[in-house]
């Protein structure tokens, strides 16, 4: 039923429509992080979004009776984002971490001593080509503007082969998630034997905080392809579907479930798809992802998409943060923690 105004105008229908002004964002020197996301809710368009994820994040994180899903894409270790995951599984704001092999192998290589490089870029009168082609001769790889010496890739075969094989080896063949929980170990055991200055990472405090770590593509890294030359003459091996079960299982007995999905590819797909084996589905969800989702890939789709996969319950509060992690997943970290804690 039309309305009037004031002035008597006939106001039109408006099914959509809620009286609901956008406000500007106030900012100013000393805020926190906190009270700047606060601000973004009076904004619209990706500051509105920011706002939104980390309302919904600080409710997963404060419901004490809600299971979190954490998964990890992209070269979040290597770029500097280690202490941040690392820190919400010391502190009980992760229930299971999915990843990636080349995540765990970045993240070992800074357990027992390596490092990570800032990158140059200034290339002079070369070209991204020739400045690559000397990287090649120096024996540095690259990932976008981060550095790594060839050497650490050898100290990390080392840690392998004399640090978590050996252990696995007598049990023959066992899961990946017994692999992640294994190279854990040794990277805690080691980086405080060594007095290594750099903390001893995401996997360390998984195996200290007895979270499960999944890594369903694990041959998809150097991780992975040390693991496979191993096999080639030892008896140890990996079963990939014996993580199936216990990830299921945890799915399956949470009260409520939550998932922080950091950047696509399998690890989203794989914490995603474990609720078309429940009767449930997640309470929450928050995705950060810098990929469209037109083109119908997995690292675009939204997670109302995933609603009618059956992965996300019919009224769970959910938002998809379009942005580079590296700047987001800190943001929004430290706005839940600043309302919860």
């Amino acid at each position: 039923m039309s309305d009037h105004d004031d002035d008597g105008y006939e106001m039109p229908d408006r099914e959509e429509f809620q009286h609901d002004p956008l406000g500007h964002a106030e900012v100013r020197g000393g805020m926190t992080v906190g009270e700047l996301v606060e601000q973004y809710g009076h904004a619209g368009i990706g500051a509105a979004d920011v706002h939104e994820a980390a309302d919904i994040y600080a409710e997963m994180l404060a419901d004490d009776d809600c299971t979190v899903f954490m998964s990890l894409a992209g070269a979040m270790v290597p770029t500097g984002m280690r202490k941040v995951v690392s820190d919400l599984i010391r502190d009980g704001h992760v229930d299971a971490l999915v990843t990636t092999g080349a995540n765990l192998t970045h993240d070992a290589i800074e357990a027992v001593g390596g490092k990570h490089h800032h990158g140059s870029q200034n290339h002079g009168e070369k070209t991204e080509r020739e400045h690559d082609e000397t990287l090649r001769d120096e024996e540095v790889d690259r990932i976008y503007n981060v550095y790594l010496p060839q050497e650490h890739f050898a100290l990390f075969e080392s840690h392998l082969r004399s640090e978590v094989f050996p252990a696995l080896e007598e049990e023959g063949t066992v899961s990946i998630a017994d692999l992640c929980r294994e190279l854990g170990r040794a990277n805690s055991e080691v980086n405080e034997r060594e007095g290594i200055e750099e903390d001893a990472g995401v996997a360390a405090a998984a195996y200290e905080a007895d979270v499960p770590i999944y890594c369903p593509a694990v041959q998809d890294s150097v991780l992975g392809l040390q693991a496979w030359m191993y096999s080639q003459t030892s008896s140890f091996s990996l079963d990939a579907l014996a993580d199936m079960t216990p990830l299921t299982d945890l799915a399956y007995d949470a009260d409520t479930a939550g998932c922080l999905l950091v950047g696509g590819g399998v690890p989203k797909n794989f914490t995603l798809q474990t609720m078309l084996v429940t009767p449930g589905a997640y309470d929450y969800g928050v995705q950060i992802t810098m990929d469209p989702a037109a083109t119908g890939g997995l690292s675009g789709a939204t997670l109302d998409e995933a609603r009618s996969w059956g992965k996300l319950e019919k009224d769970a509060r959910n938002t998809t943060v379009l942005g580079d992690a590296t700047i987001m997943l800190p943001l929004l970290v430290a706005a839940a923690r600043e309302r919860i804690e």
